[in-house]
């Protein structure tokens, strides 16, 4: 069942949710029958954000909803609604204080998410009858959404490397793109070996997966994602607590598979590259050591300080095949760093782009759809703290000083300076329920880039 549908003559007796904020609710009280009234002031509902009152006429039957908002708060001003009304079609009223509809029935979307591949759901959420053009607008953003959660939420045995492979595979049957992967030893072949050795420690193989799709006459897009699907931290093996949810080290990989099928959905003019580094970071007898020195694909010598900072060699070769592609534009989401949450916390990925006005537009188009992220300095006098005395760097510096900054500097490293690039680091998670954002995988960042990339070549 869809958490939004359209509101057309078929829904016309849907139930009026009236969104209403303090400044209000006595407009919203006037327009209720005296019975109604004593019952609202019985319940004690005063219009607090989140809160809301059940309006129900002479017979009983329910017609009304009023629902305490913030009236600055759009997008989560309906969010907790579709999993705590009563099962049944619902309507924004007109005299709602939200400012933009649109934004509240996304709200209302993203709280009606429920993972349910392995158990039954416990309801079925409430829907909310929108505009034909409004639903339009927003399924591909909703479903995006969703796809980036369930790849996060499903558990490594069933969403491996070639797990991931398989949902690009799809992507490319579905908009008619090319795909192509490269597995296990084939890496070495092709000079992947940053990437494979990272991997080769697991008994389900590296991979790298390559999505083409456009016109070669439109500008060159490369968008990349990081698919560590497991994260033991290899041989500098990772505590139980800091290995329990590392089944979402991939939530970079799903945040660039959802992006390009935004992309295309959309049509965009771009000729996009999609790459996604698929690996688990596992124990065995060939895993990679502290103090081995790795050639990467652009030449560039890697001491492994650190096993655990896997994802920076995961990504540098992609980076480099990326940037010899030339793009218009090139940038990668990757759950990289824990630095990066304690500096922003979880609901703040970090930002880093090598051009300021790239920076700017994507803070802008972050504001203007309500999906932030914050940027964060390529402090360059850091880059020292990655210098190696047997090779050209190290892939983890051995202070713990600015860790979100020097793996981007890591990064950066493998970007041909003139190529505009923006990484992002998300945490790609919620710890903890709250109202439009259940508990597990999260898309963030993912709005923000796709009306980066819809302002800078939609038209």
């Amino acid at each position: 069942m869809s958490a939004l549908i359209e509101r057309t003559a078929g829904a016309r007796h849907s139930i009026a949710i009236e969104a209403v904020d303090t400044a209000h609710l006595a407009a919203a009280r006037r327009r209720l029958t005296a019975p109604q009234r004593r019952a609202l002031d019985d319940g004690g509902f005063v219009a607090n954000p989140g809160t809301f009152a059940l309006i129900n006429d002479a017979t009983g039957k329910l017609v009304r909803v009023l629902a305490g908002v913030h009236a600055g708060d759009s997008l989560g001003a309906l969010s907790g609604l579709p999993i705590t009304l009563p099962e049944a079609t619902y309507h924004l009223a007109d005299e709602s204080t939200i400012t933009d509809p649109m934004q509240a029935a996304l709200g209302w979307a993203l709280g009606a998410y429920q993972f349910n591949r392995y158990r039954k759901a416990k309801r079925a959420p409430a829907t909310l009858a929108v505009a034909a053009n409004d639903l339009k607008k927003l399924q591909p953003l909703i479903d995006a959404t969703a796809q980036v959660r369930d790849l996060v939420n499903t558990p490594t045995e069933d969403m491996g490397p070639q797990h991931l492979a398989a949902a690009i595979k799809q992507l490319g049957k579905t908009y008619k793109a090319k795909v192509r992967e490269w597995v296990g030893d084939e890496l070495l072949k092709a000079n992947f070996p940053t990437l494979h050795a990272a991997g080769r420690a697991s008994y389900r193989e590296p991979r790298l997966i390559e999505l083409s799709w456009g016109k070669a006459s439109h500008p060159k897009l490369v968008v990349i994602g990081k698919g560590v699907c497991f994260d033991t931290g290899g041989l500098n093996i990772k505590t139980g607590d800091g290995m329990r949810w590392m089944k979402k080290d991939m939530g970079g990989a799903a945040h660039a598979i959802a992006l390009a099928g935004l992309i295309m959905q959309a049509k965009l003019p771009v000729r996009l590259t999609l790459l996604v580094s698929a690996i688990e970071n596992a124990v065995s007898g060939n895993s990679i050591r502290p103090g081995d020195i790795i050639t990467t694909r652009s030449g560039i010598t890697v001491e492994i300080d650190n096993t655990d900072a896997e994802g920076r060699l995961v990504l540098c070769d992609a980076l480099t095949y990326g940037g010899e592609q030339k793009p218009d534009l090139m940038l990668n989401f990757a759950t990289l760093t824990g630095a990066a949450r304690v500096a922003l916390g979880p609901d703040l990925p970090a930002l880093f782009a090598n051009n300021d006005a790239l920076s700017t537009e994507l803070m802008t188009a972050s504001r203007a759809v309500n999906d932030p992220v914050w940027p964060m300095p390529l402090w360059q006098p850091y880059r020292k703290m990655l210098d190696s005395h047997v090779a050209d760097l190290v892939n983890s510096a051995p202070s713990r000083h600015a860790g979100a900054i020097t793996a981007a500097l890591y990064l950066e490293r493998f970007v041909p300076s003139e190529i505009p690039w923006m990484h992002l680091d998300t945490y790609a998670w919620n710890d903890a329920d709250r109202p439009g954002r259940p508990r597990g995988g999260e898309a963030m960042g993912l709005r923000a880039t796709f009306e980066l990339l819809q302002q800078r070549y939609g038209h």
